[in-house]
């Protein structure tokens, strides 16, 4: 398993729920929604389930992936040490 990526996963998770749940939860009462309203509800639901799959298919990946090892000073994509010069 790859920590980083399931934690990455889940941050976007988290990020998703903040953002659309509350637009496909079910509102009480019994008003007889309009077309559009209809319409602009399956859009937000749509766009969840879209969203959903990317994020779970990451997380499947981060399941079945190894863990990365820690990148060495010098390689690309790796942290430089404080006062290195830039490249």
């Amino acid at each position: 398993m790859d920590p980083e990526r399931m934690k990455e996963a889940y941050q976007r998770l988290e990020a998703l729920d903040d953002r659309l749940s509350y637009k496909i939860r079910p509102k009480g009462g019994y008003l007889q929604p309009s077309a559009d309203q209809i319409n602009h509800h399956v859009n937000d639901v749509a766009n969840y389930v879209l969203e959903l799959k990317d994020i779970m298919r990451e997380l499947m990946l981060a399941f079945a992936s190894r863990r990365q090892p820690p990148r060495q000073p010098g390689q690309p994509g790796a942290p430089q040490p404080p006062g290195a010069p830039q490249r």
